[in-house]
């Protein structure tokens, strides 16, 4: 069994930084087709917050000023933050854009909007990895965490982007579901993770964040800084950085792309102040963080189960079919983070 910690606590020097973030989070578009009870953003009670934050679109001319900046440093790219990145309205733009620069991308998706067409487009634009978050095994349960209970059109949809890769005979994109567990889905959990690791690449089950918390996270450990702040950057619609994906309203904005650039933003003085807080111990500095566990995620623990590599942390557990890992091997744990953290110890022990 492996188990990794990336940062130690305390630090009286700075922790390295690279020049540009490696995972970049664009909100392409602030929309979604579903008002989900656990989404912090689309469900939100506050119209005050909502007003005038909903149904905002990312300039094309500004995500390209983006990616042309960060392309040197080949990130991984998120085209969404809290809502369903299909609604933008140039959603295939953005990621043939992405896909020229030689830039990764991977994200999450509701099922709902994907068709034939769209399914062929991301097979032939070689999109990394696509997750379906599904989160039940019966329409019933759906109606309680979605608000919708159209389960069958969601499992079309995973089959309809199986199928597309398969016609063209490629081993890209990565195909995932994700369940993320709560009072009303919890006993679905076990039939949830045995029915689709026999679908797809892998199955993500992720524990509920809940008004700036996990509070079914039981850490037992020393507290350490976060590493999203050292290699993830979300962006929302209007160029504003939040310190982490988690901030779906931007609240805590550390400078706007748009005006200053990424490189300006990243190395600048809001992120410094907050990673020099996350390095001498000092959560009270940063309250957005103070309270938060997401840090206590990029330690983990792997074991190879009937054929498929479990890898735990308290806020996430990875399912990947071992048999479906050759994609890896051609390149895509340079990319994908998902992959990244589910195989990139195992294939130094590979040499791969």
């Amino acid at each position: 069994m492996a188990t990794t910690d990336q940062r130690d606590s305390h630090r009286s020097e700075p922790l390295p930084v690279p020049e540009l973030p490696p995972r970049l989070l664009l909100d392409l578009r602030t929309d979604c087709n579903l008002k989900c009870p656990m989404c912090i953003v689309h469900a939100s009670p506050d119209e005050g917050k909502l007003s005038g934050f909903l149904r905002r679109n990312m300039p094309l001319e500004n995500v390209r000023a983006i990616l042309d900046e960060v392309t040197p440093a080949k990130p991984m790219m998120q085209p969404s933050l809290w809502s369903e990145p299909t609604l933008a309205p140039d959603f295939r733009t953005n990621i043939a854009d992405a896909k020229a620069r030689g830039i990764a991308v991977a994200f999450n998706t509701n099922g709902l909007t994907l068709r034939e067409d769209l399914a062929d487009f991301l097979v032939d634009i070689k999109l990394d990895s696509i997750s379906f978050s599904i989160d039940a095994m019966t329409a019933e349960t759906l109606q309680k965490v979605r608000g919708i209970d159209k389960l069958q059109k969601i499992h079309n949809a995973v089959e309809i982007m199986l199928r597309a890769r398969e016609k063209a005979g490629v081993e890209l994109p990565r195909i995932g579901v994700s369940f993320t567990v709560q009072d009303t889905n919890a006993h679905e959990c076990e039939a949830f993770i045995a029915h689709w690791i026999q679908r797809v690449d892998f199955v993500r089950v992720a524990e509920l964040y809940v008004a700036g918390t996990f509070p079914n996270i039981d850490v037992q450990r020393e507290r350490t800084p976060c590493p999203a702040i050292y290699n993830t950057m979300a962006i929302h619609a209007n160029g504003n950085a939040a310190i982490c994906c988690l901030d779906g309203f931007g609240e805590t904005n550390m400078g706007n792309v748009f005006e200053e650039g990424v490189k300006a933003v990243w190395n600048g003085e809001a992120f410094t102040a907050a990673r020099r807080a996350h390095e001498q111990g000092d959560w009270d500095a940063v309250p957005y963080c103070k309270n938060c566990d997401r840090w206590a995620s990029y330690a983990y623990d792997d074991v190879i189960k009937d054929g498929v590599l479990i890898r735990k942390s308290p806020e996430y557990t990875y399912y990947n079919r071992m048999d479906k890992l050759t994609n890896i091997q051609k390149g895509l744990i340079q990319y994908d983070d998902d992959a990244r953290r589910v195989i990139g110890d195992l294939l130094d022990e590979k040499g791969a």
